[in-house]
């Protein structure tokens, strides 16, 4: 069942469009035939309009309509005995229901759905007796089925997309870290700093925040995907750390920024090219990392384990290497981008993995 559902989440709007469909029927189905409504059309628009992207959002866009349709019908049912349909009638009763939901900071779309409710009312309810209570009635009809629809016939899995962006953005934070390390290359001469680079991981940084709050709200209200709250709970983990990574690569650049700029700085006296080496080592565990966290096979695992050490020992020789630095400027400076690079392979370590994976490493 639950390879079903992931398997048919991957249709996404065409999925969406048939459970409108269906929604929309079912709606007017029961409205029409159980109970016996003259308008069965409201329950259908009703129930177009809820279906949404995840159950999360049709439960808001249910509850936003049925409080604008009691909203507008109320006001309508209190105004309406002083006024004939018209223009008149229609910008007072309009205006009032309007200001009243915005004067008690009612979503928008409320305030929207008390003004049509409201010129629906006051242009049919003096003519159909009751006729404010059945578009009570068949709103709630509808925007329950489209609910329940949404709920139960393959709900939104975002979760997938969760795994997707999690290896787009360690992939980027291994492309960031190393072009930062290429830019060791040129110290002295060119003055580019890699701020470019940052500045895009950063904003890949909120798109992965952007996923996972999608994510989020995909499994609330949705009993078919309990299941996959412990593996949201334990991306989320994930991305922290990466975006731990994310600081500790800001901080790489602005050491860098500031080498380019001393006054002090020695290239000949720093062995440039083993910084570099572990810089790129470091970047590796990054991607491994973010590799393990969406597929903990024994393959992933063994790379990571492997990569670690490999950027732990040449974090090692390039801090050896830093006796012959006399600037205590540039030794500064060499010794926070080492510091940050250190935390990074602290932050890719196993036990921030979830714990399974960390105790098969």
């Amino acid at each position: 069942m639950n390879r079903f559902i992931d398997i048919a989440g991957k249709f996404g709007p065409t999925l969406q469009i048939l459970k409108t469909a269906f929604a929309a029927a079912l709606s007017w189905f029961i409205a029409s035939t159980i109970l016996s409504s003259e308008y069965p059309y409201f329950a259908a628009v009703a129930a177009i309009i809820t279906v949404q992207v995840t159950v999360a959002d049709s439960v808001d866009k249910a509850t936003q309509r049925i409080i604008g349709i009691i909203g507008g019908v109320l006001v309508s049912m209190l105004l309406g005995h002083w006024f004939k349909v018209g223009a008149i009638s229609i910008f007072v009763i309009i205006l009032v229901g309007m200001s009243i939901a915005r004067a008690l900071r009612m979503n928008p779309h409320i305030i929207s759905q008390v003004a049509i409710s409201s010129l629906l009312v006051l242009a049919f309810g003096q003519t159909r007796e009751g006729y404010a209570y059945e578009r009570i009635i068949e709103t709630v009809l509808g925007s329950a089925i489209a609910v329940l629809i949404n709920a139960l016939i393959v709900p939104r899995n975002a979760v997938p997309d969760v795994e997707r962006s999690i290896l787009t953005y360690s992939n980027l934070s291994a492309q960031t870290l190393s072009s930062l390390a290429v830019l060791l290359d040129d110290l002295g001469i060119n003055r580019k700093t890699g701020r470019s680079e940052v500045d895009a991981l950063i904003k890949e940084a909120q798109e992965c925040r952007k996923s996972l709050s999608l994510a989020e709200q995909s499994l609330k209200y949705n009993p078919l995907l309990t299941h996959k709250r412990v593996r949201l709970s334990q991306l989320t983990e994930n991305i922290q750390q990466l975006e731990s990574v994310t600081i500790q690569i800001r901080g790489i650049r602005r050491s860098l920024a500031d080498i380019q700029i001393s006054e002090h700085f020695q290239p000949g006296l720093l062995n440039v090219q083993q910084l570099k080496l572990a810089m790129e080592a470091t970047a590796k565990c990054i991607a491994a990392y973010g590799l393990t966290a969406v597929d903990a096979s024994e393959e992933n695992l063994a790379k990571l384990r492997s990569v670690i050490q490999e950027a732990q020992a040449a974090q090692a020789h390039c801090l050896d290497g830093l006796h012959n630095v006399s600037s205590l400027t540039t030794l500064r400076d060499i010794g926070s981008i080492l510091t940050d690079l250190g935390r990074i392979v602290s932050e890719t370590q196993p036990q921030h993995l979830p714990q399974e994976i960390a105790e098969a490493v």
